[in-house]
């Protein structure tokens, strides 16, 4: 009997914290359907808090036929950033782990003491000196400053150590003894093993690039070039703030990323677990 009532109140919890995490997302959805004077016109709990009294799809038709403003341009852009991102930073990234869990060399404490290190520096400290690289390399307003600076990133390859040192040695010296390079190893042997953990961090990167907002607007002024979060900010100023367009655009800047977790899920709970980064 204990036993059924602890499960029933189990669910309850489950079920209203569901709803509390939720419903903040179905009301936007909603939301991008609704002019912008029934936005905020009910707030009280009734039918017309949950659904439209009047459907439109206005929202989604200004955004996208906008010409100062081509939102399609901006997904385009934003998938073009994070997709390069992600495939360079896996590599990059799980070439450096290898390194740093299973290879042997000078100053390698050091090395890693100094890369982890750096995740205690706020990034609006190195934002400026960052900036001033770009453009003296003539990066200013270009693709390559969305890319470049990012492809590395501490956290991903302190993760992916953690998954690495796991590999048993003897595996490796035993390919070694076979007369395998380091470079085999790591593409045949290694890599196969660290599916998880590359997936978990490719979803990681993949959402930090879709969601970045403050280094586009600093380095790119073309508004063709701009990224979906900084779009999204432009339909708010001084004078007025659009919600309707606010509510559809962070919908569909929203779905890749649903899409992405949910075919990947089982493959994210499985890397965090094995890498034994918790969180």
């Amino acid at each position: 009997m204990n036993r059924a009532v602890f499960a029933a109140l189990r669910w309850i919890v489950l079920v209203a914290a569901a709803v509390v995490s939720l419903f903040p997302i179905y009301w936007m959805v909603m939301s991008s359907f609704r002019t912008h004077e029934e936005i905020f016109r009910y707030t009280t709990l009734s039918k017309e808090l949950f659904l439209p009294v009047h459907w439109t799809l206005g929202n989604y038709r200004e955004i996208f036929l906008d010409p100062a403003k081509p939102f399609g341009r901006y997904i385009l852009n934003t998938l073009l950033v994070a997709v390069v991102v992600t495939a360079a930073g896996l590599v990059v990234n799980s070439m450096a782990a290898f390194a740093f869990a299973k290879l042997r060399f000078r100053f390698k404490r050091g090395l890693l003491a100094l890369f982890l290190s750096s995740l205690v520096i706020p990034y609006e400290v190195i934002m400026v000196p960052q900036y001033l690289l770009m453009r003296d390399l003539g990066w200013i307003n270009d693709y390559r400053a969305l890319i470049v600076p990012q492809i590395v990133w501490v956290f991903g390859i302190f993760m992916l150590i953690q998954f690495f040192a796991d590999v048993p040695r003897d595996i490796l010296d035993a390919a070694r003894i076979d007369g395998a390079g380091w470079a085999r190893i790591y593409g045949v042997i290694v890599l196969p093993t660290a599916v998880p953990a590359l997936i978990t961090l490719g979803i990681m990167t993949f959402l930090n690039q879709w969601d970045s907002f403050l280094w586009p607007l600093v380095v790119i002024n073309e508004e063709k070039k701009q990224v979906i979060q900084v779009a999204i900010s432009s339909y708010q100023s001084l004078r007025n703030i659009s919600w309707g367009k606010i509510m559809a655009a962070t919908t569909i800047s929203s779905v890749p990323i649903l899409a992405v977790f949910l075919l990947l899920q089982r493959y994210y709970v499985q890397g965090i677990t094995m890498s034994g980064v918790k969180g």
